[in-house]
């Protein structure tokens, strides 16, 4: 078997129950890996909240300053403010609206099981 880089800025990693390991195409069966090369808000989209509710998620601010922000559990509470830093991670409790915001253009990674996953405009 031929061992061949993966950019992991140009594709996704699912990592499957069974020990598999695929990159690219998108797969609701096991976690995934997600890595992004992040200068602007749109490529957070840091005007929408998420959930993951099948999985918790780790979030990871691998180069730069990031704001990782955890929607209010009852009506009238403050959202919940996590700065990240190079090198610093997360996680998010699964079933959490969280969203992401940049201090400056960041390497962010994540891992969650994408299966069920939600985006809802802010």
């Amino acid at each position: 078997m031929t061992v061949t880089p993966i950019d992991l800025f140009a594709s996704s990693l699912h990592l499957h129950q069974d020990g598999r390991v695929k990159a690219g195409t998108p797969d609701q069966d096991g976690w995934r890996l997600t890595t992004v090369h992040a200068k602007t808000g749109a490529d957070v989209h840091a005007d929408h909240w998420e959930i993951h509710p099948d999985a918790e998620e780790l979030v990871s601010c691998l180069i730069g300053k990031i704001r990782l922000y955890l929607r209010p559990e009852r009506p009238g509470q403050p959202e919940e403010e996590i700065r990240l830093i190079a090198g610093t991670a997360a996680v998010v409790p699964r079933g959490r609206w969280h969203r992401i915001e940049l201090d400056i253009p960041s390497n962010i990674m994540a891992v969650t099981l994408p299966r069920g996953s939600r985006l809802e405009k802010r």
